[in-house]
């Protein structure tokens, strides 16, 4: 197939390249660099037709996605606290930038895969979160991705293939510090020595999902036979973020306590996903144990090993 993926030089939007790339699809890789990096694609370099393009340039994206079979949309703005302060461009990117992808779409015939987020839920009245409950974002970011859910409904209508995976708190290799980076920014302080800095008390709760079993989700979103759905990618599995620093220094074997800070603006308290849609439509489930990756990335790092 001809699979075009917009940030694919990004944290999610690599690891969908390079197994594109291993099934033997043809890819074309969109990405503007501002936050996406080529190293993360050095593995399939030689592979895959690489554009530096922003999305927003509806021409060129245009000129380049006329005959491909399908689209795996991650390019996005993900710092929740950046969105406070650059609202206009995080809706300029993340908003118009996607209407693009949706509006050629609509002209070309092909169906998206998009990644929305389950920050549209806000603070949850109740958990587990299923699809249909209630939509409260609490912050720019948040309403970014829910601007899209509403642009999605309206290029569905109009018959565009279009299914947005609400992803979870997403981990892995190549994290970046912007995307629900926690896991990231604890791994790089024990790397260190140092203790794990929480904001808030720690108590808030996140269902985190591993990189390559959202990978999966996508690549059988794409394949389906669904024509439109919002579904949760997540592991219906918590831990607060207290728990998760704690769990780091226990495999570290370090003589450590986390760090309190101030809690962030616009941190949702409390997020689980009910992924019963996903298993349901998808067929998909997680296979990646948090507790597992930690413990082998942990001993990786402190043994001066290449995450």
């Amino acid at each position: 197939m001809n699979i075009a993926v917009t940030g694919g030089a990004g944290f999610i939007g690599s690891h969908i390249v390079e197994k594109l790339v291993e099934r033997g699809d043809n890819v074309i890789v969109i990405d503007n660099l501002i936050t996406g990096k080529k190293d993360n694609l050095k593995k399939v370099w030689n592979k895959i037709d690489f554009l530096e393009i922003d999305i927003r340039n509806f021409d060129e994206l245009k000129v380049n996605l006329k005959d491909i079979d399908g689209i795996f949309h991650e390019a996005a703005l993900a710092s929740v606290q950046d969105s406070f302060v650059k609202s206009k461009e995080y809706h300029d990117v993340n908003v118009k930038g996607t209407e693009n992808i949706f509006q050629l779409a609509k002209e070309f015939g092909f169906k998206v895969v998009y990644a929305s987020s389950s920050s549209v839920y806000g603070n949850p009245i109740k958990i587990p979160i299923k699809e249909e409950s209630e939509k409260n974002p609490i912050n720019p970011y948040a309403q970014t991705k829910l601007d899209d859910e509403n642009l999605a409904k309206k290029y569905t209508d109009e018959g565009v293939s279009i299914i947005g995976l609400r992803y979870f708190n997403v981990f892995g290799e190549r994290q970046s510090k912007s995307y629900a980076g926690v896991i990231k920014l604890f791994l790089e302080r024990i790397q260190k020595h140092d203790p794990p800095i929480i904001n808030g008390d720690g108590s808030q709760i996140r269902d985190f999902v591993y990189v390559k079993d959202v990978v999966q989700a996508n690549i059988m979103a794409l394949e389906s036979d669904v024509k439109s759905a919002f579904i949760n990618i997540g592991t219906g599995k918590t831990v607060s973020i207290l728990e998760l620093a704690n769990q780091i220094i226990k495999s570290s074997n370090l003589e450590l306590n986390p760090i309190h800070q101030d809690a962030l603006n616009g941190d949702v308290m409390e997020s689980k996903a009910d992924v019963s849609l996903a298993k349901k439509l998808l067929k998909w489930e997680y296979k990646m144990e948090l507790n597992d990756w930690l413990e082998n990335t942990v001993s990786n790092l402190l043994n001066n090993k290449k995450e």
